[in-house]
């Protein structure tokens, strides 16, 4: 697979990604977006939000804006009748009855090219049922190598039943569209030490989408990527000064903004599934 391609894509074509996201997340959303080379627009009142995504290249609904599931849905079907990807993360799926009934009304309404979330949230979207701890996962969903099959075919259920690329990120990333399934081995345990890396990670699919709209799986992988090589070289700059995690924000966002075609593909940890 053609990583670089993916990146350099982002940064010729320069797309602009309108982000319905929630207060915590919105300014580092909006800069991952620009480090990766696109635009963000974060119009997200329902007055508005369906002509501003009739400017976007793609449009990220976050459910952490649980309050702005209106705007997204005018949003998200003004971008289906545009044929502009859709991009989901069902922020805490799992955890109450509120985001339970929204997610349900958002995969009944709009058709999303890229799910995004991490192992809880993909299960309580697949499985329709309560799962999760907030927006950590709880221990009986956590990806390791024993649990990865079934992780998998949780994946691959919801994908077949949405039509969307499911991604699943976490110690082991699990991209699938149903068919096929890639796995990803990048990144850095600080990244979930941080608030909102989840966020810009689906702020950068929305990027990567947004800049190759007709082959969705293939930009989610390289968002994906992309995402993990940066955390491992933020990584690196944190050990390095001594620092934590406030920097380590930061320093993720610069590692975006400098990552090269040839770093990305050759620090991607990349493999087909073939269970």
């Amino acid at each position: 697979m053609e990583f670089g391609k993916q990146l350099r894509l982002v940064r010729e074509r320069a797309p602009l990604v309108q982000c319905i996201t929630n207060v915590v997340t919105v300014n580092d959303c909006a800069n991952m977006v620009l480090a990766a080379g696109g635009s963000p627009t974060m119009a997200q009142d329902v007055r508005e939000a369906a002509e501003a995504v009739q400017s976007a290249a793609a449009l990220v609904c976050n459910l952490g804006a649980v309050g702005a599931v209106a705007s997204m849905l005018s949003a998200g079907k003004e971008a289906n009748a545009l044929g502009r990807p859709v991009i989901l993360d069902p922020v805490a799926a799992g955890n109450t009855e509120l985001r339970r009934r929204e997610c349900a009304r958002l995969l009944a309404e709009v058709r999303f090219s890229v799910i995004r979330g991490n192992a809880s949230e993909i299960r309580a979207l697949a499985m329709q049922e309560r799962t999760g701890s907030g927006v950590d996962v709880s221990g009986e969903d956590a990806v390791t190598e024993e649990s990865l099959p079934r992780a998998v075919e949780t994946a691959r259920l919801l994908a077949c039943r949405t039509g969307a690329v499911v991604a699943v990120s976490g110690p082991i990333d699990i991209l699938t569209d149903g068919d096929r399934t890639a796995l990803l081995r990048n990144g850095c345990a600080t990244m979930a030490r941080i608030t909102g890396s989840g966020c810009m990670l689906t702020a950068l699919l929305g990027a990567f989408c947004g800049a190759d709209p007709l082959h969705p799986f293939e930009a989610a992988c390289g968002a994906m990527a992309a995402m993990g090589v940066a955390g491992e070289a933020a990584e690196v700059r944190r050990i390095k000064n001594g620092t934590g995690n406030a920097t380590f924000r930061t320093d993720l966002i610069d590692a975006v903004f400098n990552l090269t075609e040839e770093e990305l593909n050759g620090g991607v940890r990349y493999e087909h599934y073939q269970g």
